[in-house]
């Protein structure tokens, strides 16, 4: 076992940064360096805004994004078309979609996609509370827009059964995402041109 190169402090830092996502142990002791080398530049303001969305932010209760208010501010905008809701697998995608401009309707974040060899199955997914927020009766449409793997797929159809009760049309992304693609690493006119030309389901 490698031998401690710093304060328990520091080593805990670069612990720490190695877990997110795309950064190593290498990649975290870089960043732990350009830190705490600009402490009141970068490390103060840095830490203040971790303490400020540890103590501030919520997951919206309607839709599943993360704000500092409930329900979110997506939620909350009155020019939005209620009557659609694009269901997504994580908040990553709601926010490519936002980003892309591509259409302004309402979201459903599900939290993951169906995988039973993960053991992730429907009651660790928010699909019961897509199907009350359906069952309301405000919903026309609901655009499925799951990332086009596999499980993203079985999903997609676990929904589709799930919803064919209800007097709501279900379309999808078209086949301009690519399979395998997942859609926080899609560029905007990719995304928009999926939107535009969804189908039904």
């Amino acid at each position: 076992m490698a031998k401690p190169i710093a304060g328990p402090e520091i080593e805990r830092l670069i612990q720490l940064l190695a877990k997110l996502p795309g950064l190593g142990p290498r990649s975290a002791r870089r960043a732990t360096l350009h830190l705490v080398k600009r402490k009141e530049q970068l490390l103060g303001p840095l830490a203040q805004a971790m303490t400020q969305a540890l103590e501030r932010v919520l997951v919206c209760s309607v839709c599943g994004n993360i704000d500092t208010r409930d329900p979110c501010t997506v939620c909350c905008d009155p020019a939005r078309d209620q009557t659609l809701v694009v269901v997504v697998e994580d908040v990553s995608d709601l926010w490519a979609l936002e980003r892309a401009k591509a259409l302004n309707a309402a979201y459903h974040v599900l939290g993951g996609v169906l995988s039973p060899l993960d053991g992730v199955g429907p009651d660790d997914l928010t699909i019961r509370q897509l199907v009350e927020r359906v069952a309301g009766g405000t919903v026309r449409e609901v655009i499925i827009a799951v990332n086009a793997t596999v499980e993203g797929q079985t999903t997609a159809h676990y929904l589709t059964d799930q919803l064919a009760e209800f007097d709501v049309r279900i379309t999808r992304l078209a086949h301009g995402v690519p399979v395998g693609g997942e859609l926080d690493y899609l560029d905007e006119g990719t995304l928009s041109a999926a939107m535009r030309a969804r189908t039904a389901f």
